[in-house]
């Protein structure tokens, strides 16, 4: 699979790359936060929220917004699911790290999406990238089959568990409407069905799930 580079034209569509915040004490915090042989999400850090960076992170690109601080660490080369939300997301590599990216405009009117648009973007250690609330995303994958660690940053509360009930998917695997996608708070999902998700989970992903090194 072409890897590309964040500071590349093509990565424009989906994000940019930040360049007005110092984030060099959150990549040195990250790099104390464990690297699994599996992939480990957490929302929310404390000892990361309590960097100074945190607030100019509220401050200067999420325009005074109340944030979250976590981190996506551990080793993957596959795609397993594509997901998305209202606002963007900030990844702060502190190891290299690659990004599989896809846009919302190809998501069809049945919820269904078609592997073959993803596009992989390299992520180089020390970089922070935006994400844009319109670009597909999901966990980050490793370079050279090593281990990565990445700072993610969002709204507060996103990715917490739902309080209410959301439509489900139908007997068929479709989807009624773009409800049944949510899997948690500010979280619309599109899983593959290799991707080992849970059951009930919206498997919309058409064609191969990808290998980065395939």
């Amino acid at each position: 699979m072409e890897i590309l580079s964040v500071n590349s034209k093509e990565f424009k569509e989906y994000g940019r790359v930040i360049t007005n915040v110092d984030f060099s004490a959150l990549v040195e915090a990250m790099k104390k936060t464990p690297c699994p042989e599996g992939v480990v999400y957490e929302p929310s850090i404390a000892e990361l929220e309590a960097l100074d960076v945190a607030k100019e992170i509220s401050n200067v690109t999420y325009g005074e917004m109340p944030i979250q601080i976590g981190y996506c660490n551990g080793h993957n080369s596959m795609l397993n699911a594509l997901e998305y939300h209202r606002d963007s997301e900030i990844n702060v590599a502190a190891t290299d790290a690659v990004l599989m990216l896809g846009l919302m405009k190809d998501v069809e009117d049945d919820f269904t999406y078609d592997t073959s648009k993803v596009k992989a973007f390299l992520v180089p250690a020390g970089t922070a990238v935006e994400v844009f609330a319109t670009t597909l995303h999901y966990a980050p994958c490793g370079v050279d089959g090593k281990g990565f660690q990445v700072s993610i940053v969002l709204p507060k509360g996103t990715n917490y568990p739902l309080k209410t009930a959301h439509a489900k998917v139908n007997a068929d695997g479709t989807a009624p409407s773009e409800d049944a996608l949510i899997t948690a708070v500010n979280k619309w999902l599109i899983g593959h069905k290799e991707g080992g998700l849970d059951a009930g989970s919206f498997l919309g992903l058409k064609g191969k799930n990808l290998n980065l090194y395939e």
